[in-house]
């Protein structure tokens, strides 16, 4: 017997405390409930759905406890190149930047955003009418590999959108330093080798063939990429700062340590 009106809208009630549960602990560092609470919520969650298969949704919390292994990973082609960051060694590579900056702007004024590089790796996320649909690996720019079942045990990456919009985002997948610790304790006492560092493990992390694995080690991300993939829409971006800001209203993880500044004097 299909779930009646009563029913679905339970599930959806529960779903929706979840993600705020999520979004509040995860990204605000506030959360409101404790784990007893949240844990049981997700319990009667995950029986409904087995009792009423037709009430799983590919947003719902319960996917990012994990699934059924993949054998290999599918390659996805990047609509718009990954492309990396170039180093910078001395003032004098900045001095050089800064004048191809003004060469293609051609004399327009413009800003600089100070932002914090993290040591982690480049993932895409893609997501249409609001719904995380596909999440990638940059690979070599042009192609990655689709990731997505990995990237949805990541508690920080939202599943569902509050607007049904089409747009990419793209950030840095990394460990906090006392997860990585904590794996290396887990390692050590099970008589395994320690992991070298925690970008490596990281990498590895996110090409586990298990899901329930990935969920185990408690990945983190910080966004820094937005992109329309509706060109009107692209088209009324203004700035990266602005960007940014639209990123957290969307529930983003975006790190506040970050500075606008007036020249390139200022960034040094």
């Amino acid at each position: 017997m299909p779930a009646d009106k009563k029913i679905t809208e339970k599930a959806e009630k529960i779903r929706s405390k979840l993600r705020d549960a999520d979004y509040k602990y995860y990204i605000l560092a506030k959360p409101d409930i404790d784990d007893y609470a949240y844990d049981m919520m997700m319990k009667e969650l995950l029986e409904l759905e087995a009792a009423y298969p037709e009430l799983k949704t590919p947003d719902s919390p319960t996917q990012r406890v994990g699934s059924d292994l993949s054998n290999d990973f599918p390659q996805v082609i990047h609509e718009v190149p990954m492309l990396s960051l170039a180093n910078s060694y001395d003032e004098n590579d900045l001095n050089e930047f800064d004048k191809r900056i003004n060469n293609l702007l051609k004399g327009e004024k413009y800003r600089y955003v100070c932002e914090l590089k993290f040591d982690g790796i480049a993932v895409s996320l893609v997501y249409k009418n609001g719904l995380f649909v596909q999440g990638a690996t940059r690979g070599d720019g042009v192609r990655g590999d689709n990731i997505t079942a990995n990237l949805k045990t990541i508690r920080s990456i939202p599943l569902k959108l509050d607007k049904k919009i089409d747009i990419e985002v793209r950030g840095e997948v990394f460990f906090m330093l006392e997860d990585f610790y904590r794996i290396n304790e887990e390692q050590e006492a099970e008589g395994r080798p320690r992991y070298a560092n925690p970008r490596n493990t990281a990498a590895g992390s996110l090409k586990l063939k298990d899901s329930r694995e990935v969920a185990a080690r408690r990945l983190n991300m910080f966004c820094y990429f937005l992109r329309y993939t509706d060109n009107a829409a692209q088209k009324k971006l203004k700035s990266h700062s602005g960007n940014m800001d639209i990123l957290k209203e969307l529930k983003f993880p975006v790190n506040n340590l970050t500075r606008i500044v007036n020249n390139i004097e200022e960034v040094k």
